[in-house]
């Protein structure tokens, strides 16, 4: 079993990284977690935009990818 951790992509990054990490963490494409994240913006009136930037500075920069 392979053992993953949650990082924030320095590659295919626009803001901080964190769709472009999660995208690698789940295996799945990176524009899929933008729309989730633009759309769970506007349905929450911004909660996930402060989620967001929480989890940008919370998680750990992935500096082996450079």
């Amino acid at each position: 079993m392979e053992n993953k951790k949650l990082m924030r992509a320095m590659s295919n990054k626009m803001l901080m990284g964190v769709c472009s990490g999660l995208a690698v963490y789940t295996g799945m494409d990176v524009t899929v977690w933008r729309i989730i994240a633009v759309v769970a913006s506007f349905i929450t009136g911004g909660a996930a935009f402060i989620a967001y930037l929480i989890m940008g500075l919370i998680i750990p920069k992935d500096d082996a990818e450079v």
